[in-house]
C-alpha cells in the first residue's frame, strides 16, 4: 500500500494478515527545495502493527532499519552502529522537540507551548522519528494529518530503538491497515521515565 497505489478496498485489505507500506519519496516539499530532507520508506505490517522498517536518505548517505524485538541500526557511509532514545521527563527543561519544517500548525505548536523551555528542531519527512531515535530529540509531536505510509517505517526504527509513537486521543500505538489509511494525530517519544 502507497500513496502511489491505495485503490485496495478496505473490504479486500482488511483481511491481509500481512502488509507493506512504502512510500517511496516522503518529504515531497523538501525534495523539491532540495534541502536533502527527503527519505525512502519501507514498512513491513503485521496484523496492524509495523514489524520491519526500513528508512533511507539518500542525500546523506544514510539508511536506518529495525526488526521488532531486535533492536533499532543506522548505517552511515559503510558503519553501521545501534541506536537508543533518550531517557528523560516531560518536566525536564529545554528538551528537544522536533516539528514538521512544512507543516507546523497551530494544535502542534500549542502542545509544544506546554512544555518548559523547549528547543525546537525542524525538519522534513521521517527524518522527525530518526532523530528522537538517534536520542539527539526527546520528542516529536504531529497533531496534524499524516498517512500510514508517511509513519509505519519509522515508527518501527524508533520502537527498536525504546522509544514509542501513541495515538495523542486513546494513548495507544499507531495501528495500521485501517479502514482510513489517514493516522490520527500522534506523538512520538524517546524513554519517558
Amino acid at each position: 500500500i502507497s500513496e502511489e497505489n491505495k485503490a485496495i478496498p478496505y473490504e479486500e485489505r482488511k483481511d491481509f494478515e500481512y502488509n507493506w507500506l512504502v512510500d517511496p519519496l516522503d518529504g515531497t516539499k523538501e525534495f523539491i527545495k532540495r534541502n536533502g530532507e527527503f527519505t525512502v520508506n519501507i514498512a513491513l505490517i503485521h496484523n496492524g502493527a509495523p514489524v520491519l522498517g526500513v528508512v533511507h536518505v539518500p542525500s546523506f548517505n544514510e539508511t536506518y532499519w529495525a526488526v521488532k524485538g531486535e533492536g533499532a541500526y543506522w548505517e552511515h557511509n559503510g558503519k553501521t552502529q545501534s541506536i537508543q532514545a533518550a531517557t528523560f521527563s516531560l518536566s525536564d527543561p529545554g528538551l528537544h522537540v522536533v516539528c514538521s519544517r512544512s507543516h507546523l500548525n497551530d494544535d502542534t505548536q500549542a502542545f509544544i507551548d506546554q512544555l518548559q523551555s523547549p528547543e525546537l528542531v525542524a525538519k522534513g519527512s521521517s527524518l522527525k522519528f530518526l532523530i528522537v531515535a538517534r536520542g539527539e530529540a526527546q520528542i516529536y509531536p504531529r497533531l496534524g494529518p499524516t498517512m500510514e505510509w508517511d509513519t509505519a517505517a519509522a515508527q518501527t526504527v524508533l520502537e527498536g530503538a525504546g522509544g514509542k509513537v501513541i495515538d495523542e486521543e486513546t494513548k495507544q500505538p499507531l495501528r495500521y491497515n485501517k479502514e482510513s489509511l489517514r493516522n490520527p494525530y500522534f506523538i512520538a517519544y524517546g524513554k519517558v521515565q
